[in-house]
């Protein structure tokens, strides 16, 4: 796992002993980079979602999933929330990321563009990689909060590993109930927070809009191939599969 996300779970004291306690949770957020994580009962609609995020507020399920779900879970719970998304919180670079994802995202709601924040967050947030001297680790927390699929990036050599781009990303489709066939590789929190700092997303929208989507379970001419999938895992998967979102 990213190194990043191990000095968040230690400076969070998030460990195996039980949920923390979210008040003394936040006191660390708040003096480390200004955030707070407020308990909602289930998924949010988008715009309030992101309306949080904007003002350094994590929105965190009050459930926990059963000892059979350990693997995936379609609505996340506090321990996907917590565990999964509020370590990388203490880190200046992907805290910043987020609130300007928040911004971001009350802009996409009023220009109908939410598909394509969907999207980077999905290859980010949620399943993001992030190359480091010692080899590529873990940071998304849709990854870490999934004892299989952490395991399967690690072991299994079906999904390719491309090299992150942004406009690829968000032209990329994507499935919610498997282990993915493709993860995006970061160099850097910083880079992701310049990112959108730097870009004319309203704009970038507009061009994408009427154009093909791809999909995860092939490379691009234009794509910096990180480690080329075998494809084992995926090949089989259903017809249903190539219906992405």
């Amino acid at each position: 796992m990213a190194p990043e996300y191990l000095e968040g779970l230690r400076s969070l004291q998030i460990d195996a002993r039980g949920i923390p306690d979210f008040s003394k949770m936040n006191e660390s957020l708040m003096q480390l980079t200004g955030w707070q994580v407020v308990a909602v009962p289930g998924l949010i609609p988008s715009e309030p979602f992101f309306d949080m995020l904007a003002n350094r507020q994590f929105p965190a399920g009050t459930f926990i999933r059963g000892a059979d779900q350990l693997d995936y879970l379609e609505e996340p719970d506090i321990f996907h929330d917590v565990f999964g998304h509020v370590p990388l919180l203490t880190n200046p670079a992907y805290a910043d990321y987020m609130r300007e994802y928040g911004l971001l995202g009350l802009e996409a709601c009023r220009a109908k563009a939410v598909k394509f924040l969907a999207r980077l967050n999905w290859y980010t947030i949620e399943f993001g990689l992030i190359r480091k001297p010692e080899g590529i680790k873990i940071y998304g927390a849709g990854i870490v909060s999934s004892h299989g699929e952490a395991k399967y990036v690690i072991a299994d050599p079906s999904a390719h590993h491309i090299a992150f781009n942004l406009e690829r990303v968000l032209r990329t489709g994507y499935y919610i109930d498997d282990f993915q066939a493709a993860y995006f590789v970061i160099d850097d929190f910083q880079d992701l927070f310049k990112l959108m700092k730097s870009t004319d997303f309203m704009a970038m929208f507009s061009r994408l809009r009427p154009l093909e989507s791809f999909t995860p379970f092939e490379t691009r001419p234009e794509d910096r191939v990180m480690r080329r999938g075998s494809g084992e895992y995926w090949r089989e998967f259903p017809a249903a599969k190539t219906k992405l979102k």
